[in-house]
């Protein structure tokens, strides 16, 4: 039965993300966060971020993880099988479709429709992630200076998303390691006293 739930979640995610990774992720989001609650909020936005850093489609990466933490390596098999079946088929059938079609009102209008879509659903899911990781953030001042560092690197700057969560992750790792080590310094002076 979990088999064919991870089936029948990941073959919609590829059937409706039309466009590919911007798209799926809030189909992720929605199917595994909020429908079958296989994942939190939080580990589904670190997973995320981890699989931006990484090489590779974010699809077959977030449903292999999922499909890992439902049912192992099976799960993860079944999973990276549902999203990308139906992308091949679709991609395959709608390409022949359009490319004999491309100039008709109907297809050109459908193609331009998805575009807003799109922007909405992406929209939608970060202002969730921002007011998520706000309320999580120990520091406010911390998350306002890391948000508009972000900003800069990705708006002004032109930086690739990969680099700017890989900063961001090293940053986070660095600030969490001195901040256990000072913690442990003040506890054993405390403890010594």
């Amino acid at each position: 039965m979990i088999y064919w739930q991870l089936f029948l979640a990941f073959f919609r995610i590829g059937i409706f993300g039309f466009g590919g990774g911007p798209t799926m992720v809030p189909l992720f989001h929605t199917e595994c966060v909020k429908k079958y609650k296989w994942v939190t909020d939080d580990e589904f936005a670190d997973n995320l971020a981890l699989g931006n850093a990484l090489p590779g489609p974010i699809a077959t990466k977030l449903a292999a993880y999922i499909g890992y933490r439902v049912k192992g390596w099976k799960g993860a098999l079944v999973a990276n099988i549902a999203v990308v079946l139906p992308i091949v088929i679709v991609m395959i059938a709608l390409l022949q479709v359009i490319y004999r079609y491309k100039d008709a009102p109907g297809v050109y209008g459908m193609v331009q429709a998805i575009g807003p879509v799109i922007v909405v659903m992406t929209g939608v899911m970060t202002w969730e992630f921002l007011q998520k990781g706000w309320q999580g953030s120990s520091s406010k001042m911390g998350a306002a200076v890391w948000l508009a560092l972000s900003v800069v690197a990705l708006v002004l700057l032109d930086l690739h998303p990969g680099i700017v969560v890989g900063v961001a992750l090293a940053g986070s790792f660095a600030y969490t390691t001195w901040s256990i080590r000072k913690r442990k310094n003040r506890d054993d002076r405390e403890g010594a006293a």
